[in-house]
């Protein structure tokens, strides 16, 4: 016999791994114990084959568990060890991975189905395979007392069920039924409505009602997915002209109506339930879903609750986040009632408490497989490994941008990359964002010796970082984003340098310009800008980011085609903008793709007076481009990227008539030949490794694809788990500051 202490690390509690352990220690033999700690979980156990048991913890793990390390060492018994046990919770603090919340898994899902269960048509069933984690958890260790869930004292039933090892819900904290656990109602006027929520609920939706409905990291507003007046309506509560719709539907609703691979129901049906962008395909739902664009977000039902209400409806159903334009999304049920009263007719509600908001999650199947355009509920607080060469990092604490802001923590060569937490010109996100820092810092016991932010000087998340009290390390906008992807594709630390092609909407610059089109050379450590697009003016700052029309003017006139804007924007202050620009006044330069895709589209006639939402004119453009359509020709001197002989071949095509289908193609190809042209060239010159892709055009699929096919034999990373745009900003700020520290 051999007496043994192993530690497991990872994503090891709250996914029933103690029970595990118990049941494979009881198969081997063993005797001892099994604990959870703030490092993970801790096993002491004499046994006869230690080698098959370890074998075992990978082999067998729990469906939820990822497991880092397993280490062995000898143990030494106090106390003779008479049977197998799971021992009581020790210590405080988090050394360990905090479990994300996860979807309903198959036998829950059956189980509130079946009128012979006692958790028969419960909203709130969950075992230690699915349900709440993030979102209840209050403090670590994982344990009941920790979560929102304290105040619901477990019935005989249910605590019969999480004292049994042979049970699912085995020590699963969140574990309740109907006569222990959180209730449900529906409420109207401020007042319960008598009878079954779920069927009142599905009533009030088709009969064209809008519904708040409290979900697991905060409020939804969900009308039918069907009905042209409720989406009018929703849109029209909500002052949300244009921006895409989320829906929800179960499996054989979504295949009725989009485009969907093997790949993507494998993508919708995992434990994180993300929202998926799919191609509109078979029956048409009405266009005002997604206005002008070729797809839709879907995603499954992720708790009892909403597969129930499904169920009761019996089709699809807008799930848009519930809150006030620009606002944090609703939590707690006082709130709703305050904030949401003008939007929904009626309220979902249930009794327990949300700890922390979290966004659904938004993803899409790329040529490279899954891509995270946003982290949230299911993937948050899932940690990233450093890539090799950072095992010495000090902690870090990265305060990302200004946009789509999130915030990253380094500690044990792990990086914890926070949730979507909004854009900071919202002050209620503002105060998100503070609660972040603190909330992460106390539920990770995190102590950061060194802290990374944003050159720009005006951005909130630099203000914050500025009054941390830690060395500070300014890093530029776009090396953070070659950072981002080359530690999402675990590029080494000694790796070598690699060409980044960074396109986004706009970042400080390091000459003080605003840059967004851009070719690095760099690495971790440092970086060389050796091409860019051509700079224009962004006349009147801010204001040239929301109407496309203002930077076609810009690129028009760089063309020699100033003549051309009065045709294309009648009524336009074009002398106005033009003597701002002449004077040097609120016309920064900017090499931006971004905003080269908003002057294409203006040209084009998608949305040139005005952007609804960032990245209306763009993703529009990209519905309609045609893949095949030829390269549109752009100069390129000296490493400036010149778009004006592109611009001047659209006028040509608009006064043929070509179609604007080949024209955007055109300009997407040609954009991705020329910036692919000089990465592959600094790749065959030996300066470079490999090409790294990164910023938020490398969203576009369209885009991706066709620097991808620009760059074939040529090594490319490109983003997977960490969003190319600015949600991925902190954790490349983290990465460049943990190298300055090994």
């Amino acid at each position: 016999m051999k007496d043994l202490r192993i530690r497991v690390r990872g994503q090891v509690q709250g996914v029933g791994f103690r029970p595990f352990v118990w049941q494979i220690a009881r198969e081997a033999g063993g005797k001892g114990e099994v604990l959870n700690d703030p490092e993970g979980v801790l096993i002491h156990i004499r046994l006869a084959d230690p080698d098959g048991f370890v074998a075992a913890l990978g082999d067998r793990a729990p469906p939820l568990a990822r497991i880092d390390a397993v280490e062995v060492s000898d143990h030494r018994f106090a106390i003779e060890p008479l049977d197998f046990v799971i021992a009581a919770s020790r210590g405080r603090g988090a050394e360990t991975r905090v479990t994300p919340d996860a979807a309903t898994c198959p036998a829950c899902a059956a189980e509130i189905r079946n009128p012979a269960e006692r958790r028969f048509g419960y909203a709130f069933s969950n075992c230690t395979h699915c349900g709440p984690r993030f979102t209840i958890l209050t403090g670590l260790p994982y344990d009941r007392a920790q979560t929102t869930m304290a105040r619901f004292a477990l019935c005989p039933d249910c605590r019969t069920e999480y004292q049994d090892p042979a049970d699912r819900r085995f020590h699963a904290q969140p574990v309740a039924c109907p006569a222990c656990g959180p209730r449900l109602w529906l409420e109207e006027a401020g007042s319960e409505v008598p009878g079954d929520a779920i069927y009142l609920s599905a009533g009030r939706l088709k009969a064209g009602a809008i519904l708040a409905i409290k979900g697991l990291g905060g409020f939804h507003l969900a009308c039918d997915a069907a009905s042209p007046s409720a989406i009018a309506e929703l849109r029209r509560r909500k002052r949300r002209p244009a921006k895409p719709l989320a829906l929800m539907a179960t499996l054989e609703m979504i295949a009725r109506h989009a485009g969907m691979t093997p790949e993507d129901a494998a993508l919708l049906a995992d434990p994180a339930a993300p929202i998926v962008l799919l191609p509109k395909d078979g029956a048409p739902l009405p266009d005002d879903l997604a206005p002008g664009l070729s797809v839709i977000g879907w995603m499954l039902p992720y708790t009892p609750l909403h597969h129930l209400l499904l169920e009761a409806f019996g089709g699809p159903l807008v799930m848009t986040s519930g809150n006030l334009s620009g606002e944090p999304q609703v939590i707690g049920n006082d709130e709703a009632r305050e904030k949401l009263s003008g939007f929904a007719d009626a309220f979902l509600m249930h009794d327990r408490d949300i700890a922390r908001r979290l966004d659904d999650s938004v993803e899409r199947i790329t040529p490279f497989g899954p891509m995270v355009l946003r982290r949230g509920r299911g993937r948050v607080p899932g940690t990233l490994p450093l890539p090799p060469g950072f095992e010495a990092a000090k902690p870090v604490l990265a305060f990302g941008g200004q946009m789509k802001s999130a915030i990253c923590l380094v500690k044990n060569g792990q990086a914890m990359l926070s949730h979507h937490l909004g854009d900071l010109d919202d002050a209620l996100t503002q105060e998100e964002y503070a609660k972040a820092l603190s909330d992460f810092a106390a539920l990770f016991d995190h102590r950061p010796e060194l802290g990374a932010c944003d050159l720009h000087p005006e951005y909130v998340s630099t203000r914050s970082a500025d009054t941390s009290g830690l060395p500070l390390l300014r890093v530029q906008h776009h090396h953070a984003h070659l950072a981002s992807c080359l530690g999402d594709a675990m590029w080494p630390l000694d790796g070598g340098p690699v060409a980044g092609i960074i396109l986004d909407g706009t970042g400080y610059g390091s000459d003080g310009t605003v840059w967004g089109g851009e070719v690095l050379l760099g690495d971790y450590r440092g970086f060389e800008r050796i091409a860019h697009l051509r700079p224009a003016p962004l006349p009147g700052g801010d204001a040239a980011n929301v109407e496309p029309w203002r930077n076609a003017v810009m690129r028009l006139d760089q063309a020699g085609l100033a003549g051309v804007a009065a045709d294309l924007f009648p009524g336009k202050a074009l002398a106005t903008i033009r003597a701002a620009v002449a004077a040097g006044f609120n016309a920064p330069l900017s090499s931006s793709a971004g905003r080269l895709f908003d002057a294409v589209a203006a040209l084009l006639g998608f949305c040139p007076d005005r952007q609804s939402y960032e990245g209306e004119a763009a993703m529009r453009l990209e519905a309609v481009a045609d893949v095949a359509a030829a390269a549109l020709p752009y100069a390129n001197e000296n490493g400036i990227i010149d778009p004006a002989p592109m611009i001047s071949a659209i006028i040509v095509g608009l006064r043929k008539g070509v179609p604007s289908s080949q024209l955007a193609g055109g300009f997407q190809s040609g954009l991705a030949r020329a910036f692919a042209f000089a990465a592959r060239e600094t790749v065959a010159s030996g300066k470079a490794k490999a090409v790294a892709l990164s910023g938020g055009c490398f969203q576009n699929p369209a885009l991706l694809n066709a620097v991808l096919a620009e760059l074939r034999g040529v090594p490319v990373l490109v983003h997977a788990r960490v969003p190319a745009n600015d949600g991925g900003l902190a954790l490349g700020q983290a990465l460049i500051a943990a190298a300055e520290s090994v």
